[in-house]
């Protein structure tokens, strides 16, 4: 697995668990509702992993940009999809997502590297 790939996924990983360990109910509800609210619905999970990704860019979160890229991964977008992601998110962000553009291409070529 590609390092950068692999260092976000282990930090992710530890600090989940370490916000398990304190977190007050609201939160833990939160992350329920997070992690239920991407499942297959009335929307697949591709769409709404596709959605999430351009959302997280707008929103200029690298953290959430490399978490929907991976899903994303996951749920078979293919290149030519992730481009138009990285287009619309562009669009409606502004120049401001250009280096966030810039981080998450070099994140999906990683992963396209596995």
């Amino acid at each position: 697995m590609p390092k950068l790939i692999e260092d976000f996924n282990n930090y992710r990983t530890k600090m989940n668990t370490r916000i398990s360990e304190t977190a007050n109910t609201n939160i833990k509800r939160f992350l329920a509702l997070d992690t239920t609210s991407y499942a297959a619905g009335a929307l697949n999970v591709k769409t709404k992993e596709m959605l999430g990704l351009m959302a997280s860019m707008v929103l200029r979160c690298d953290d959430c940009i490399k978490y929907h890229l991976g899903k994303c991964y996951d749920a078979g977008v293919n290149s030519d999809e992730m481009n138009e992601i990285f287009m619309i998110a562009n669009l409606v962000g502004g120049s401001i997502v250009i280096p966030h553009y810039r981080r998450a291409l070099e994140y999906w070529d990683e992963l396209q590297q596995q």
